[in-house]
């Protein structure tokens, strides 16, 4: 057997390792704007056409996560989200999606699993710049950006963002 069919496996398991390693390890911050508010104004409309500036939400620990409903990992992370709203509202916490998918399945989804937080949606145009321009520049979902108080990047996180990244991440600032 030539020697190239004999290492050809091993690459291919490699390069699946890298790859996986690459995409699971959060986000780097942005070192130019560390900031949401020096951003260009995230103005999006809602499932019923009402439109929204993140900027309403100032004052509150925001997580914002981009999502589809095609996304597996993104319907995996839903209900805790779900949780996390309706437990930690009350302290400052405003989960905010941001559907990445045509308004007749993104209410067909909110619909059927309850969400009870905001869902913003990003016209097919402007899903790429948006995910980009908010430290994603590989459009990887699920994408999970903390935004603290004061407007603050505290974290991003492409990938599932799970129970025990909130109470490492989230959880303490809820305390402040």
């Amino acid at each position: 057997m030539p020697k190239i069919l004999k290492t050809c496996p091993y690459f291919i398991i490699l390069l699946s390792c890298l790859t996986t390693s690459v995409i699971a390890k959060p986000a780097q911050k942005s070192r130019a704007i560390a900031n949401a508010w020096e951003l260009p104004s995230l103005i999006l409309n809602d499932l019923t056409g009402q439109q929204y500036n993140l900027y309403e939400w100032h004052g509150k620990i925001i997580m914002l996560n981009f999502w589809a409903t095609w996304c597996g990992p993104c319907q995996t992370e839903i209900p805790d989200f779900i949780n996390f709203q309706r437990q930690y509202a009350d302290q400052g916490l405003q989960v905010i999606g941001i559907g990445l998918d045509e308004t007749r399945k993104l209410r067909n989804f909110v619909r059927t699993t309850g969400i009870n937080y905001p869902i913003l949606q990003a016209n097919p145009e402007l899903q790429y710049t948006l995910l980009k321009q908010w430290g994603n520049p590989y459009g990887i979902l699920p994408f999970t950006v903390i935004i603290g108080r004061d407007g603050h990047f505290i974290f991003m996180q492409q990938g599932i963002f799970n129970k025990r990244a909130f109470d490492n991440i989230v959880k303490p600032l809820l305390d402040k």
